[in-house]
């Protein structure tokens, strides 16, 4: 068996999501199964090179994943040759610069989302990363969650019909940080600093809308701060000047029409803390992180309304659990998987800057659907 080893700047790994999904679940796990295998008795071993600006944070980070390789300087770890992959979990506000570095410097890029600040900036990344001849990725990690690929297994076996509708709900209560510390950093909560649940999920909406069910042609949106003052990870009182909760209304090329609310002030009253319902003409589903149910036409039931007396029906026991026919990974793992290979192999890969981009304009676009209360085109992106 032979080892091809690829070194990787990981930039943002001190935060949760960079170091649970992206270090830990991701590229340690890959190096605990021995590393990717590429066939013909070759093997890719991931070597992560640890980048941030806080140096205690990446010392113990490393110490505690037994790592010697780590830096504050990203662009002395950029200007050695040695390292063929820049990744990024940075927030938003610093993602654009580090990345423009990284392209600049020769290194294929992967990155968290979003990937600019703007739809400019984030379309001037791909032109530049295609100009430059370098791969890059964009994370969509929702396309390969269990429940999500069971509903695209739905979808490809035309199990819907004609498609007409779809209805997300996502999100769970963000405490507040004064009686018991927020699960989200405060950063999140302040525009200035890149924040909001717009900015946040709507390229998520994008991706997960556009390779399921078709590309988003218009979208109308409200957004509100509920909770306009919070704590910070000081214990200080600070003002939250970025929307918590968005409610989107999305045409679907092919004419679908898909609602979706995100929030961090709603107590969750559901099976997961996200979950689509795709209703088509022959079929329904309901489809979470993990799990699917489905709801034939021949088995749908014939509820009549009538308020004046209780539900004699158990609406939730009358759908049907799909299996999972198969062996589900993290899908931040899944997604690295593929990338690694469109570097090393060159095999396809269509998850790049420029979807990332698609993501970016529909947030800019929700956010002045919302300041202007209309609904507005979502056009076509293009280099």
């Amino acid at each position: 068996m032979t080892r091809r080893t690829v070194r990787i700047a990981m930039n943002g790994v001190t935060g949760r999501m960079g170091h649970r999904q992206h270090l830990v679940r991701s590229i340690l796990a890959l190096r605990e199964q021995g590393g990717l295998d590429l066939g013909d008795g070759e093997t890719l071993w991931p070597e992560p090179v640890l980048v941030g600006r806080r140096e205690p944070a990446l010392r113990a980070l490393a110490e505690r994943h037994g790592l010697t390789e780590w830096s504050t300087d990203l662009d002395a770890v950029l200007a050695d040759d040695t390292i063929a992959i820049y990744f990024d979990a940075q927030v938003t506000s610093a993602r654009a610069e580090a990345i423009t570095k990284a392209v600049h410097a020769g290194k294929h890029v992967y990155t968290e989302k979003p990937t600019a600040a703007d739809l400019a900036g984030a379309l001037e990344l791909a032109r530049l990363a295609t100009e430059k001849g370098v791969k890059h990725g964009v994370v969509q990690d929702k396309l390969f969650l269990p429940g999500l690929l069971k509903l695209k297994r739905l979808i490809d076996g035309g199990f819907f019909g004609e498609i007409l509708s779809v209805r997300g709900e996502f999100g769970y209560w963000v405490f507040e940080g004064d009686w018991q510390d927020a699960q989200r950093p405060s950063w999140n909560y302040r525009s200035q600093d890149g924040g909001g649940i717009v900015v946040d999920m709507f390229p998520h909406w994008e991706y997960v809308l556009h390779e399921l069910f078709g590309r988003v042609t218009s979208v109308t949106a409200q957004v509100a701060t509920h909770v306009p003052r919070r704590w910070d990870e000081q214990g200080k009182p600070y003002e939250a000047t970025a929307d918590d909760a968005a409610y989107g209304i999305f045409q679907l090329e092919g004419g679908a029409i898909a609602q979706i609310n995100s929030s961090w002030t709603v107590r969750v009253n559901r099976d997961e803390l996200v979950e689509f319902q795709v209703d088509g003409t022959h079929g329904s589903a309901v489809a979470g992180l993990r799990n699917c149910r489905v709801q034939h036409r021949s088995a749908t039931p014939k509820p009549v309304w009538n308020p004046d007396i209780p539900a004699t029906e158990p609406f939730r026991d009358q759908w049907q659990e799909v299996p999972d026919n198969a062996e589900f990974d993290n899908g931040f793992k899944a997604q690295w998987e593929l990338f690694l290979r469109h570097v090393v192999l060159d095999e396809p890969y269509h998850w790049d800057l420029l979807a990332g981009a698609r993501g970016v304009q529909l947030a800019e676009l929700g956010l002045r659907s919302a300041a202007e209360g209309r609904r507005l085109d979502v056009p076509e992106v293009s280099l």
